[in-house]
């Protein structure tokens, strides 16, 4: 059987669409484990990477802390944290959370400290604080850099989480768990397909919030440059 008919029957089943093992459920539980981690990997990231950028300062301790993140095996992770910790959501966000921290850092980093300084310079001039350059005149310049950085991490949070399975909690890693163990491989192929068509509304997502969240003036610079 090809991939293609194994999605198909996957998909066809319905059985697979309903009860506490359905798409709906296991599509959920997935998107609710990535929101969570997005979301307190970006209030960690973001603030400290904008500083960091406006500032100027901590760059260097800033990459290393990025680089020692980006080591850290996932899978090893979740297992140490099972562990220490016990059966919960918690071991599962912990290492999605340590992945998606580097690359927000990393680029609101970048993102702020490369604000052409011209207008940075005309605000100070005018009597702004650092506060209100950060957010009035170096966010919105820098916003669409910021976006692809919370961009790769959803990106990388929706293909991993599928590891919260192999510690017995839900998502749509639960079919390519099951399907290994039971050599289900319509139930693997299932659950994969599940995960790209998710990576794939990701990047949906965040092309109609640069294009909603981005001025057109910052985003003609950008196609020029």
């Amino acid at each position: 059987m090809t991939v293609l008919t194994f999605v198909q029957h996957f998909f066809s089943d319905s059985a697979h669409w309903h009860g506490y093992d359905g798409i709906p459920r296991r599509v959920l539980e997935h998107v609710q484990y990535s929101a969570a981690a997005l979301a307190i990997a970006a209030a960690i990231g973001l603030p400290v990477g904008m500083v960091t950028g406006h500032t100027g300062r901590g760059g260097n301790a800033l990459a290393l802390v990025a680089t020692a993140a980006r080591a850290l095996p996932s899978f090893g992770l979740l297992v140490l944290m099972f562990v220490w910790l016990g059966l919960s959501t918690l071991p599962a966000m912990i290492p999605l959370v340590v992945l998606a921290i580097p690359p927000i850092l990393v680029t609101s980093y970048e993102a702020v400290r490369t604000v052409d300084p011209s207008p940075v310079d005309a605000a100070r001039g005018m009597g702004m604080g650092p506060a209100k350059i950060l957010f009035q005149v170096e966010l919105p310049v820098a916003l669409p850099l910021i976006l692809s950085g919370l961009r790769s991490a959803a990106i990388q949070i929706v293909s991993t989480a599928t590891i919260a399975a192999y510690v017995s909690l839900g998502g749509v890693g639960r079919y390519i768990v099951d399907g290994l163990y039971q050599r289900d491989y319509q139930k693997v192929v299932g659950g994969a397909a599940l995960v790209a068509v998710l990576a794939l509304l990701v990047l949906a997502l965040f092309w109609l919030t640069a294009r909603l969240a981005v001025s057109p003036g910052v985003r003609r610079r950008d196609a020029k440059a």
